[in-house]
């Protein structure tokens, strides 16, 4: 195998993306729900924005057509997923997949934010 160019490219974070059709909505419910802080935001009115909590950092973009897609656009691990999971069935979200222990290592589940996007969250057993 020869080196690939690629060899010396050194990669940092990479943070998802996520489409909403109201961004004061959305804001809300990552912020004022699952604890992320604002960071930054851009336009008028708001088009974009970033949030994090901890070592997570999601992206918000305006995008009022939007339709979700049929599939998870994110995971998220997380220290306490039995609580996370609660969390999202007390505030109404919709649980896509229920919370169970994976074969693959994990115990995890799959939400629906309110704008439609899946989420998996997971945790190591």
């Amino acid at each position: 195998m020869t080196d690939s160019p690629t060899t010396e490219i050194g990669f940092g974070r990479v943070a998802a993306m996520f489409p909403v059709k109201d961004m004061e909505r959305a804001c809300a419910f990552y912020v004022g729900v699952l604890g992320f802080t604002k960071t930054f935001e851009n336009g008028q009115p708001v088009g974009f924005m970033i949030l994090k909590k901890g070592k997570a950092e999601i992206h918000l973009t305006l995008q009022k057509d939007h339709d979700a897609a049929p599939f998870n656009i994110a995971h998220i691990m997380v220290e306490n997923v039995d609580a996370f999971h609660e969390l999202c069935r007390s505030h109404g979200l919709r649980i896509i997949k229920g919370l169970r222990d994976k074969d693959y290592g994990l115990r995890a589940f799959v939400f629906e934010d309110p704008d439609g996007n899946r989420i998996d969250v997971g945790q190591p057993i």
